[in-house]
């Protein structure tokens, strides 16, 4: 990881618009939160729904969409990506470097606020909040991952971005059978099942299925990444 092109992209997201937006989507979910706590009290039902759904279904889904699109997209649509990639340094280098980056951001504003919420929601019991944690944290690298791809492959990422992650996984995701298995969602849901308490979180797709293509989507996702850059470099130099 080159730590010079990490600060620079980190200032990036976190110092224009992008930073407010990712800073607003965990506020509202812990407003939120406290504010069904203190009408409706502790409830497993209502804790699932809203980590579940709004947490893990939305509020994560969009955090790695800014944060990975946010990473390049913006230094390759304004051509300044060029001063990064004349430097003498691997081009797998450069996406590791911006993917720790919106990883972080999914730690910082998705997972981290995913347990907090779940704490004032449910606190620790069955296991719920871990669960629906680590699922956040998990979903996230994948997210970025993903994402990263689309800002270096597209210059409509966020377009094709947010199509996948409000129309795929939140409406066709979660009720067409056969599409659930190329849902991060259910992935990552998977793996909560396992860590919480017995019947406390449910997935549509199986452990040994769900790892698998996580490891598919964040690797892959990575790799792909590098290599289209290396073609964007090679085509500038034509």
């Amino acid at each position: 990881m080159n730590v010079t092109v990490a600060r620079l992209t980190a200032r990036g997201l976190l110092g224009r618009r992008r930073g407010l937006l990712l800073l607003a989507l965990p506020v509202l979910l812990l407003a939120l939160s406290a504010l069904i706590r203190a009408i409706a009290g502790q409830d497993e039902g209502t804790a699932s729904n809203i980590l579940g759904g709004l947490a893990l279904g939305t509020m994560v889904p969009l955090v790695g969409l800014v944060a990975g699109t946010g990473a390049i997209g913006p230094e390759i649509d304004d051509g300044s990506i060029i001063y990064l990639l004349s430097k003498p340094q691997p081009r797998w280098k450069i996406i590791t470097s911006k993917l720790v980056v919106a990883i972080g951001c999914s730690v910082v504003f998705a997972a981290l606020p995913t347990y907090f919420a779940g704490l004032i929601l449910f606190g620790t019991y069955q296991n719920l909040t871990l669960g629906y944690t680590v699922a956040a944290l998990i979903a996230g690298v994948a997210y970025s991952a993903i994402f990263l791809l689309l800002g270096v492959v597209s210059r409509h990422a966020v377009v094709w971005g947010l199509m996948y992650a409000l129309l795929w996984e939140t409406v066709v995701g979660a009720y067409v059978p056969g599409a659930q298995t190329l849902s991060v969602h259910q992935w990552a849901l998977s793996i909560g099942e396992k860590i919480a308490s017995p019947g406390v979180i449910s997935s549509s797709v199986h452990l040994p299925t769900a790892v698998p293509l996580l490891l598919v989507a964040s690797l892959g996702g990575a790799w792909l990444a590098s290599a289209r850059l290396t073609r964007l470099t090679l085509a500038g130099e034509e």
